[in-house]
């Protein structure tokens, strides 16, 4: 029987490549399961055990210790099938972030401004200090072709990005995402990643010599699709909405325009230049706002997306990364001043901005410590960066490793800022116990 399996793979080049890239599925779902798992039970999100799993499944782990096996669990072939999956599934899943998200209360412009303010903070403080340590470390670190100056700003990039993705996973897990202190940082988060990837087709121009029109060329289209799919799209799905809400299920046909609506969006935003889980969101955000249509989309979409598909982007990314280029104690002092850059920019420019926004000491360091969370996301950006030749290998394992750092102390310092109880009342106090069943279950 095997022989026949084997014959028939031979003969048939599209079945020999399924027969490699579903082995390398089955073992991605098991080693997330057990990560996730791992990781709650050390009182972290089960999205950082995730993302540890693709760290391991990649060349610094498996690989190293099993090279044979690695290879042929994840063979050349599979990648470029893991990689899209892996963007298909992290483009749907902003999609659901975004249209679970209620940005429709009363106090929407107040909370516009605050995520303004939030954004801004965020960003300016981190870009900055990291440019700032970018530039005395130019001549220890960076490539000789690139300049102090585009070094010093790639640097200040990478750092001021925030884990989107892994941000609401985390907020989504906890029950926050609706609340007003888990909407503002959404979006506040989102303004800052969607800076950082404006900012990085800036610099790739700059790189490769394209000139600032291209930058501003896709800055601008990127900024046309929002308002056309906020003010135009929105206003076209409405009667979607209340057809949802009428019969009480979302059913095939308009499955395939909601489906449809996301993998063009994702489409566009990659092809201007900007990451398409932006596409994602911005195609969630314009979806109808009733409950009834978010409860019908979620309970067929969700489960499906973060059990299958966002572990394959997180092994995808892991296979991508490498920790070798970390030998000897010269790297130590990098290390601290680019963590010290990352952390403070980012903690501490947070929960000041939240303070001036008007929130408590508590709350506002319970945001620093949540923004502080990198993720996968720098992962994708300094990715890029290497393989556009801006940074080194060393580098490159340098922001990986703040990366792992940061994510992994975003919860326990949002625990120590905002302990269970004033969690609950923040809850309560934002009418959340009605959350979508479905949301929950994926803890």
């Amino acid at each position: 029987m095997q022989h026949a399996i084997h014959a028939a793979a031979a003969a048939d080049k599209n079945l020999e490549l399924v027969l490699k890239v579903l082995p390398a599925v089955v073992v991605i779902i098991a080693a997330s399961a057990i990560c996730g798992r791992l990781a709650v039970l050390a009182k972290q999100p089960r999205v950082l055990g995730e993302m540890i799993a693709g760290v391991l499944l990649g060349p610094t782990f498996f690989g190293a210790l099993f090279p044979a096996a690695q290879k042929s669990v994840f063979p050349v072939e599979t990648k470029p099938i893991l990689y899209v999956l892996s963007t298909i599934g992290l483009t749907f899943f902003m999609f659901l972030v975004g249209a679970g998200l209620d940005h429709t209360s009363a106090d929407g412009a107040k909370q516009g401004r605050q995520a303004a303010v939030l954004a801004i903070s965020g960003v300016v403080p981190s870009l900055l200090l990291g440019a700032g340590v970018g530039y005395v470390l130019h001549g220890r670190l960076s490539r000789d072709d690139v300049g102090p100056v585009e070094f010093a700003c790639f640097l200040g990039g990478a750092l001021s990005i925030t884990a989107f993705p892994m941000l609401a996973r985390i907020l989504y897990e906890r029950g926050l995402q609706n609340t007003t202190l888990g909407r503002m940082t959404l979006l506040g988060a989102s303004v800052d990643d969607a800076a950082a990837w404006c900012f990085l087709a800036a610099l790739s121009a700059m790189h490769a010599d394209q000139g600032p029109l291209h930058a501003v060329r896709t800055i601008g289209l990127a900024v046309i699709f929002a308002l056309v799919m906020l003010l135009v799209v929105a206003k076209l799905l409405r009667p979607l909405g209340a057809l949802v809400e009428r019969s009480g299920s979302l059913g095939f046909d308009q499955m395939y325009l909601v489906v449809g609506i996301v993998v063009l969006c994702g489409y566009f935003t990659d092809y201007i230049g900007i990451y398409s889980v932006f596409g994602g969101f911005i195609a969630g955000l314009a979806m109808p706002r009733n409950a009834a249509f978010r409860e019908a989309l979620h309970s067929r979409m969700m489960d499906f997306v973060c059990v299958l598909l966002l572990p394959v982007f997180f092994a995808f990314s892991g296979l991508n990364t490498q920790l070798n280029g970390l030998a000897g104690w010269g790297m130590v002092l990098p290390f601290l001043l680019i963590l010290a850059a990352g952390f403070a920019g980012k903690y501490f420019g947070c929960a000041l901005g939240m303070k001036a926004s008007g929130f408590s000491w508590r709350e506002s360091y319970a945001v620093g410590g949540l923004m502080n969370a990198r993720g996968l996301m720098i992962l994708i950006f300094i990715n890029i960066g290497l393989a556009q030749g801006m940074i080194t290998q060393d580098v490159f394992s340098l922001l990986v490793l703040v990366a792992v750092v940061t994510t992994a102390g975003a919860l326990p310092l949002y625990k120590l800022a905002l302990p269970e109880s004033m969690e609950k009342q923040l809850r309560t106090a934002d009418h959340t116990e009605t959350q979508l069943p479905e949301l929950a279950r994926i803890t």
